[in-house]
């Protein structure tokens, strides 16, 4: 089972809908279930929660092809978008651990979550906040 919160859904559809025709791909990352108090987990169970814009570091990684906009290590999953409306992951899709796969027409039932190897993942949908980012 896969969770992942209401506002990061929301975020990850809009975006897809403003990319089409072209689709987009997003890193995606976890918060400990323990460290959002509305969520009835258990403190150890990931929730998806932030994503990384992707165009952050595009200029660095197109002159030296390092991805300086996402920090190495830190993201446990992957957004995709198919405009052209195939819910699957399929072999162009950069591959992570997860990987959430939505077509149009943007919906939560456009969205799905597959492992690696392609088979969906059941996804839970949850209506709870993330806690605010901090900076050291």
């Amino acid at each position: 089972m896969l969770y992942v919160t209401r506002g990061l859904v929301e975020t990850l559809l809009r975006l897809a809908s403003e990319r089409e025709p072209n689709s987009t791909t997003i890193p995606l990352s976890v918060t400990p279930a323990g460290d959002i108090p509305e969520a009835d987990l258990s403190a150890d169970t990931p929730v998806f929660t932030h994503f990384y814009m992707p165009e952050a570091g595009r200029s660095v990684s197109a002159v030296f092809g390092v991805d300086l906009g996402t920090p190495v290590g830190q993201t446990e999953g992957r957004f995709v978008s198919h405009p052209e409306g195939d819910l699957r992951v399929s072999k162009r899709d950069d591959l992570h651990e997860v990987v959430f796969v939505a077509v149009p027409p943007w919906t939560d039932d456009a969205l799905a979550a597959f492992d690696r190897s392609g088979r969906e993942q059941e996804l839970t949908i949850l209506d709870v906040e993330p806690p605010e980012e901090q900076t050291p």
